[in-house]
């Protein structure tokens, strides 16, 4: 249950970080963004009413407040990344280092013991993320919000799956509050570009909310498997914008990212039975 529910979150994530991108590209990614965070506070809010939390402790709250401090920047430069660079590159690019860092510190400090299987779909995700973004082969336009994006994900799925069980979905209603916070001073600088039709704002608000939902299932994911499983299994979402940036916008693949689509999916089923 818990890796179906990891990459539940890679499926959610990779819409919601396609639907960001597009509307990216048609109004100010600092908006995107902000708005963005708001939709997933009032989901996670309304999420953490309705699930039963046995007991919300100070650090459980701190855990989601680091998390949405990650996941704000996270988005902030991915954003930004998409609103220049091409999909099937830009995110694909803020997944790599998020996952090596992430798995690292599941292992080296956290004290993780993925078996075989796991280690082997763990070997095999990282190069493969690494072949979809093109393999070092002249990235282009957004590779850098891509690399800066990464380090946000690291710390996103690091802290919130540290925060207790018992604390239910209370985290990441705390992030979200994290999130809006430290995305603020960027809102008020651009604040005339937050001034949009309604139908963009519902946009921004809904794809926010979206992004909590993703979030929601990895903590819950990761409260039910290994964090360095969990994290890798949520870190699969790339290969969703890549597909529909290929199919829907027309950007083209190269063999590497072939060979690494490919390889994500081997390193899904290798992490699942692992």
């Amino acid at each position: 249950m818990g890796a179906l529910l990891a990459l539940s979150s890679a499926v959610v994530y990779g819409i919601v970080d396609f639907a960001g991108g597009l509307l990216s590209r048609h109004i100010h990614h600092a908006a995107v963004t902000f708005l963005g965070q708001l939709g997933g506070l009032l989901l996670a809010c309304a999420a953490a009413l309705l699930m039963p939390a046995d007991a919300v402790h100070t650090a459980d709250l701190l855990w989601g407040a680091l998390s949405g401090v990650g996941s704000g920047m996270a988005m902030r430069f991915l954003n930004r990344g998409l609103s220049r660079g091409a999909m099937s590159v830009v995110v694909p690019v803020s997944a790599v280092t998020g996952v090596a860092l992430s798995v690292l510190c599941g292992v080296l400090v956290l004290g993780d013991r993925p078996g075989a299987l796991a280690w082997l779909g763990i070997a095999v995700t990282v190069p493969a993320l690494w072949f979809v973004s093109g393999g070092g082969g002249g990235a282009g336009k957004g590779t850098a919000d891509g690399l800066l994006a990464s380090a946000g994900v690291a710390v996103q799925y690091l802290a919130l799956g540290q925060a207790g069980a018992g604390s239910g979905l209370w985290p990441v209603a705390a992030g979200r509050v994290a999130a809006v916070l430290v995305l603020l001073p960027d809102a008020v600088r651009h604040a005339r570009r937050l001034k949009l039709p309604p139908g963009h704002c519902v946009q921004a608000l809904l794809i926010g909310a979206g992004a909590a939902l993703g979030l929601v299932l990895y903590l819950l994911g990761a409260q039910r498997q290994l964090l360095a499983v969990a994290v890798v299994l949520a870190s699969l979402y790339p290969a969703l914008p890549v597909i529909l940036g290929l199919a829907l916008l027309h950007e083209r693949i190269s063999q590497r990212q072939a060979l690494g689509l490919l390889g994500a999916g081997a390193a899904t089923v290798l992490l699942t039975l692992g």
